[in-house]
């Protein structure tokens, strides 16, 4: 009988220990996103992954916070009041103005930004090293210079690249420009042309046959509305065509780089469970991932003629088998 009162003792100190234990680790991340939307979802699955991961479970060891600031301003503000006011151990924000509203707040509190393509000239951080701040995250950049690797990559044959584009959208003229400044030095030339409508993509790709190695599209609207166009030219002349995005992909393209939006959420949380750990969020330099996933058409390669490298296709994330 004794034995038994002593060991329900011992039960219950140890329990108590494993309670106490669980308490003290216990972390919490709060998440504010301007606008809760597909973008945002795949971000906070994309932290929810890397916390799981890593032993964080809801209700046990975690308190997860989310917020949306349904893309006002004013609930911005608020909502970054609240946060801050709940002393979490970190908060992400995902976007520029809720970034802003958290940073109007604290000074203390660790900041974990996702989704500012620029935070140096957003002023988020002084510059692209440790800010010795409260703040640090992720930018969604995906330089250029990067794609343009890809080319070479793919078609390691390729000199000229076909792009084409509307000259009236000012987004695409500079986006062109950037386009052939990176090109310099690379062995690469870009050879333009022009289209006013979409029903001239097909017949302006169909022109370009002989004087190109390749063709790669950028962002541009008008090219965007008849990509099966210029998809479908690629395939028939058998010239490699590289997207922008994995919409493109889905569309005909053979490769591009992206970043989803999980990606993006996978990143900060990475950088988010560093702070969890222990690492003070102005040693941390804002990141630009530098490994960007690469999405294929493997139905677009073949109709397309280029042959994917064992080392690319171990890597690669197929969306078109």
């Amino acid at each position: 009988m004794n034995m038994n009162k002593l060991g329900a003792w011992f039960l219950a100190i140890g329990m108590f220990l494993i309670s106490a234990t669980t308490f003290a680790q216990t972390k919490a991340v709060s998440v504010l996103s301007y606008h809760q939307d597909e973008d945002s979802e795949g971000m906070i699955d994309g932290i929810r992954e890397v916390l799981r991961s890593a032993g964080f479970r809801e209700g046990r060891n975690l308190k997860l916070t989310l917020a949306d600031a349904q893309g006002t301003p004013e609930r911005a503000q608020q909502l970054a009041l609240e946060l801050v006011r709940g002393r979490p151990d970190v908060i992400v924000t995902l976007s520029l103005p809720a970034t802003q509203a958290v940073m109007t707040y604290t000074k203390q509190i660790p900041v974990v930004f996702a989704g500012i393509t620029d935070p140096v000239a957003a002023e988020v951080v002084m510059g692209w090293g440790p800010s010795g701040t409260n703040v640090t995250g992720v930018s969604d950049a995906l330089p250029l210079k990067k794609r343009i690797d890809l080319i070479k990559q793919l078609v390691p044959q390729a000199r000229r690249v076909g792009v084409i584009y509307n000259p009236s959208d000012a987004n695409s003229v500079a986006q062109v420009r950037e386009f052939q400044e990176n090109l310099s030095g690379t062995g690469l030339i870009a050879i333009e042309l022009t289209v006013s409508r979409p029903v001239d993509v097909g017949s302006a790709a169909r022109s370009l046959i002989e004087k190109v190695d390749v063709f790669q599209s950028l962002t541009d609207s008008t090219v965007s509305q008849s990509y099966a166009a210029l998809a479908q030219v690629a395939n028939d002349a058998r010239i490699p065509l590289l997207g922008w995005d994995v919409k493109d992909v889905r569309s005909g393209a053979v490769a591009a780089l992206d970043l989803t939006d999980q990606d993006i959420g996978t990143a900060a949380g990475r950088v988010a469970l560093r702070v969890l750990r222990g690492v003070k969020p102005g040693a941390i330099a804002p990141e630009v991932i530098a490994n960007p996933p690469i999405y294929v058409n493997l139905q677009a390669a073949s109709k397309q003629s280029v042959t994917l490298s064992p080392a690319l296709t171990k890597v690669a994330r197929p969306l078109v088998k």
